[in-house]
């Protein structure tokens, strides 16, 4: 039970840290207030789950916590509360560009990288604690093979199928059409047989589904006037060391340049979505730029990584990268020591290499 506190607590460390180092005339205490209600919801959940930490081991309360699954239900209330953070989040950024006319300091911009990705890989960390608990010791029973939220026989080809038919219904609503999938799969460890790994499905289908909404834009938008759109081709290898997830679309590519930013918090290219949550938009988090860099945090999580190479004019091919071996996929999460606390006091470092390239203004790439 402790390490829901000691993950709860580190969120807090992290908040206070953004309050202290970062020398921007614009402080990170600034950029706290903007979303001060997630800061809340995390002291809140903290308390009511050292509630239970202190609560002593008697016959009488396993009875009364264990038996009756109020643990469990505490643990849901808390998934619940949290389970607007990221979009309260993408607000907090939102507001914070709007106040500086989107001109944010370098430095800045580098702190809020490093935080908000410490932030919700905890945050992952925390979900995948709760699923884990909620799942196998809640009031339901758990049937078939998965442990939990963990599938041991996990099928990369149906989660493709499956991120694949849910992001083309989006597709469909918004233009009408959508390009077909093609999917290959190549074993080279058990040749012949179909390719099976020890891991959360809903992690690679969050990854898969974000992936194929933005190579679904990228390929309506470029071939619209087009009565037959290129195909999303997908690969699945499996190597000694991992199993690779290769999307290739023909959606016109991005430049060279841009490739970085897209995995950057406070950059997108889509409209502005709603502020109200009674107008929601029609693809989740469209406008917040959100969707690459927290899948990138998906995959990293268990040692993996996500990828993208762009070919400008044709198009772009993303690659997740999963551990082969589960004894391989351990817990990726952020430590507090001096060396992350100095990270806030950093600043951007000079070029100390020649660059005779003046940067042109080049058309955004499109992301959802």
């Amino acid at each position: 039970m402790k390490l829901f506190p000691v993950r709860l607590s580190n969120i807090n460390k992290m908040l206070d840290f953004y309050s202290q180092f970062n020398p921007s005339p614009l402080s990170i205490k600034q950029f706290i207030d903007f979303v001060g209600l997630v800061s809340a919801w995390y002291v809140k959940s903290f308390e009511e789950v050292l509630a239970f930490e202190k609560t002593d081991p008697t016959e009488n309360n396993l009875e009364k916590y264990w038996t009756k699954p109020i643990f469990c239900k505490s643990l849901n209330q808390i998934r619940d509360r949290h389970s607007d953070v990221v979009q309260t989040m993408a607000q907090g950024i939102l507001e914070l560009k709007e106040s500086r006319d989107g001109a944010i300091e370098p430095s800045t911009e580098l702190s809020i990288q490093y935080f908000l990705d410490r932030l919700y890989m905890s945050r992952i960390s925390i979900r995948m604690l709760i699923n884990q608990h909620t799942i196998l010791f809640g009031e339901i029973p758990q049937t078939g093979r998965h442990i939990g939220s963990i599938d041991p026989l996990c099928d990369p080809h149906m989660v493709v199928r499956d991120a694949y038919e849910n992001a083309r219904f989006l597709c469909d609503q918004y233009y009408l059409a959508s390009p077909e999938l093609e999917v290959i799969e190549h074993n080279e460890i058990d040749k012949g047989n179909p390719i099976k790994i020890v891991y959360v499905p809903s992690h690679l289908y969050h990854m898969l589904f974000e992936l194929f909404k933005n190579s679904m834009r990228a390929v309506m938008e470029h071939h619209g006037t087009e009565n037959d759109v290129p195909p999303i081709k997908v690969t699945i290898v499996k190597g000694k060391e991992d199993i690779c997830v290769k999307m290739s679309d023909q959606g016109g590519g991005i430049p060279r340049s841009q490739v970085d930013q897209l995995f950057k918090y406070m950059y997108s290219t889509a409209p502005q979505p709603p502020k109200s949550k009674t107008d929601l938009p029609l693809v989740p988090l469209a406008g917040y730029g959100y969707g690459l860099p927290i899948s990138r945090l998906y995959a990293r999580y268990f040692h993996g990584d996500l990828v993208l190479f762009s070919c400008e004019g044709y198009g772009s091919d993303a690659i997740i990268y999963l551990k082969a071996f589960s004894d391989e996929a351990n817990e990726l999460l952020p430590i507090f020591n001096k060396t992350s606390t100095r990270f806030y006091k950093a600043t951007v470092p000079t070029g100390d290499w020649s660059n005779q390239v003046k940067g042109k203004k080049i058309k955004p790439p499109i992301v959802i």
